[in-house]
């Protein structure tokens, strides 16, 4: 990672054209300096980054894949039903510790923008960022190319934001030129070190009111890359207060989806939960560095 760092400015100089938007760019940038937003860390080791490149694609990508095998991982963890929401249930849920430190960093659009993204040239930019064609890095590079290049399916529509602007201008082509919006993201209260235990939900979940919003999911890449998408199903967001067995604390964002049925069988969801498309709604947790954009005007 030391070359990627090398090869990068991570100045986060806002364009001009943004002025609009500084409020809410700064909203951004609190968020990840408290929460270590940036992108999915690419592991040294092969099994770390295995998982973490299957979580974020299996979670949050609603297509084909034949990694039913994977169901026992403790990062599928993150699945539930709206049944399960509700004040003093108790279930394991797996949230990633994110250091920010150590997470790559979300690029200007003006060096993004210089560099090809794409599956095309996945051997220029193995060459480009020094990595070996088998190496961990090589495989996650490819992966989330791979799933940034995947058609979405019905009534869904996304992209692969690779700077903040990027996101911005997906996130606004959703809501509409003239409607501001704002972020929310999971929070940690305390500074637990366990990645994987019981949670209970302390208090009745709330409900944020939005008629629609865009979810930004993190993806393995030298550089910070979000996987950004929103349905025309019908989804709910929650604010859910959790507590730990070993006393940590969250306030976790949570998105239910109700419609499954154009989802594949095969997503992970599906295994962990024992249900089928269309059969049940499937709630998630989100990590502390993914996002969810909604219109201002919301409810929270």
């Amino acid at each position: 990672m030391n070359k990627m760092a090398r090869t990068f400015n991570k100045g986060r100089n806002m364009a001009s054209g943004l002025a609009l938007w500084s409020s809410l760019l700064h909203l951004l940038v609190l968020v990840m300096c408290v929460q270590g937003t940036g992108g999915r860390k690419m592991s040294e080791t092969q099994d770390g980054d295995g998982h973490e490149t299957t979580h974020t694609e299996h979670a949050h990508a609603h297509h084909p894949s034949s990694h039913m095998h994977h169901h026992m991982d403790p990062s599928f963890m993150i699945f539930f039903t709206l049944e399960d929401l509700k004040e003093g249930k108790t279930r394991a849920i797996y949230f990633p510790k994110i250091n920010p430190s150590k997470s790559p960093h979300l690029l200007p659009r003006e060096e993004a923008d210089q560099i090809p993204f794409s599956s095309k040239q996945l051997l220029h930019l193995l060459h480009f960022f020094s990595f070996s064609q088998d190496s961990p890095q090589a495989k996650a590079m490819e992966d989330t190319l791979r799933q940034c290049e995947i058609e979405p399916i019905k009534g869904e529509i996304k992209s692969c934001a690779t700077s903040l602007e990027s996101m911005l201008d997906f996130t606004r082509g959703v809501f509409g030129l003239d409607t501001p919006f704002s972020v929310v993201a999971t929070t940690h209260l305390t500074n637990s070190t366990t990645n994987f235990q019981n949670y209970t939900i302390l208090e009745e979940p709330k409900e944020i009111l939005a008629p629609k919003m865009v979810a930004c999911h993190t993806m393995p890449y030298p550089y910070a890359v979000f996987y950004c998408h929103s349905q025309k199903s019908v989804n709910k967001v929650f604010k859910v207060l959790l507590g730990g067995e070993d006393g940590d604390r969250v306030e976790a964002v949570a998105v239910c989806h109700l419609d499954t049925s154009q989802w594949s069988p095969n997503h992970a969801s599906f295994s962990v939960l024992r249900t089928k498309p269309g059969a049940s709604a499937v709630c998630h947790f989100f990590p502390a560095d993914n996002l969810v954009w909604v219109p201002a005007s919301t409810s929270m």
